[in-house]
């Protein structure tokens, strides 16, 4: 199952970052994974938050280009390894890995980490068949 993630398009400025992440806590919008990738003049703000499209909505009405694609989320085990087995059951299956975040998660002994890849649908059933757990977007909170 593919959870929903917000991509903001930001100036790189100071200040802009705080912006946003104030309008959310305004908003009582609680981020539970986040990463931000820059180049000189602007950046793209990655967010996994419990109701997307409510965000994509704050967002937009503030201006902000903004907007939700599907990622996947991982259950890693927390051992040497774990992260490497996952990617390498997605790229024996031929599968095109854009980028990947970690962060932290409740449940001790995993790691949660979202990726994007080119085909969701294989990528999530070569990772059950091999016995790795795709998290859902309600898993995270």
């Amino acid at each position: 199952m593919a959870i929903k993630q917000i991509s903001v398009f930001v100036e790189n400025k100071p200040g802009r970052l705080a912006d946003i992440t104030e309008l959310l806590a305004k908003n009582n919008i609680d981020i539970r994974a986040i990463s931000i990738a820059d180049t000189t003049d602007f950046g793209i703000l990655r967010l996994i938050v419990k109701d997307p499209d409510a965000v994509v909505n704050i967002l937009k009405e503030d201006g902000m280009t903004v907007s939700a694609t599907e990622v996947l989320g991982v259950a890693i085990p927390d051992v040497p390894g774990g992260f490497a087995k996952a990617i390498r059951i997605i790229t024996d299956k031929g599968i095109s890995l854009e980028y990947a975040y970690a962060f932290i998660t409740p449940k001790s002994g995993s790691a949660y980490v979202i990726i994007r890849v080119s085909d969701i649908a294989l990528a999530t059933e070569a990772l059950n068949d091999a016995g790795i757990k795709i998290i859902e977007q309600n898993e995270i909170f």
